[in-house]
């Protein structure tokens, strides 16, 4: 009886140890993120990346040569995107279906995804060399980084700044901030500003549109 207790104990023990180090590899990601996304912040404050708001990218674009670089996840770009744009996607969809991704992945569709219609994802581990492909001239080229709301682009200009890019500029607050008449043409069904907004949300967005069509109306 008491090996038996040993064992289960045993047992226990190595569980939570196991997570234990689930949430501390969690935490670890989630600060690298932060810290990435801070040094994006101070590149902006000190000057080196400039900030542009969506109401002046399309000057920016056409009267200053800057190349507007979408970085955001595939499903979202479909909705819509600038016509012209260049895209890698910071992020990508985590294809992994381990028991423990498997987890990751149900409580992410529970307290995010199936608000959001966001997908589980993973950091685009090749972005900056997939960046480079397309825009060769570090050196040079003027390059606007985009993406929906403004954060995940922070995190893109510092990675391309430690890859050695130097005429960087991000555009503030993202695609969610723009009006229709900020960029010269937009494809795809969904407004460019909505583009971000899934799942239930979605919905939701669509009643008040609808909504604020018969106030309009009445």
């Amino acid at each position: 009886m008491a090996l038996i207790q040993l064992i289960q104990l045993q047992s226990s023990i190595l569980k939570y140890n196991k997570q234990c180090f689930q949430i501390s590899s969690q935490r670890s990601t989630i600060l690298r993120i932060n810290a990435v996304s801070l040094n994006g912040q101070q590149l902006i404050q000190s000057g080196k990346v400039r900030p542009i708001l969506p109401k002046e990218a399309g000057t920016a674009m056409e009267d200053e040569g800057y190349i507007l670089l979408d970085i955001r996840p595939e499903w979202e770009r479909e909705k819509a995107c600038v016509s012209g744009s260049l895209h890698v996607p910071l992020f990508l969809k985590d294809m992994d279906n381990s028991p423990i991704t498997l987890l990751k992945k149900w409580v992410h569709f529970g307290y995010i995804g199936a608000w959001t219609g966001q997908n589980f994802t993973m950091i685009n581990d090749e972005f900056v060399k997939q960046v480079e492909q397309k825009i060769p001239d570090k050196d040079n080229a003027k390059v606007l980084v985009a993406c929906g709301e403004g954060l995940r682009s922070l995190m893109a200009i510092s990675k391309l700044h430690e890859g050695d890019y130097r005429n960087l500029a991000w555009l503030a607050g993202g695609f969610n901030r723009a009006s229709d008449s900020d960029f010269p043409a937009v494809e795809g069904p969904e407004k460019l500003q909505y583009a971000t907004i899934g799942g239930a949300s979605y919905y939701f967005l669509q009643l008040l549109i609808l909504l604020r069509a018969v106030g309009k109306e009445s």
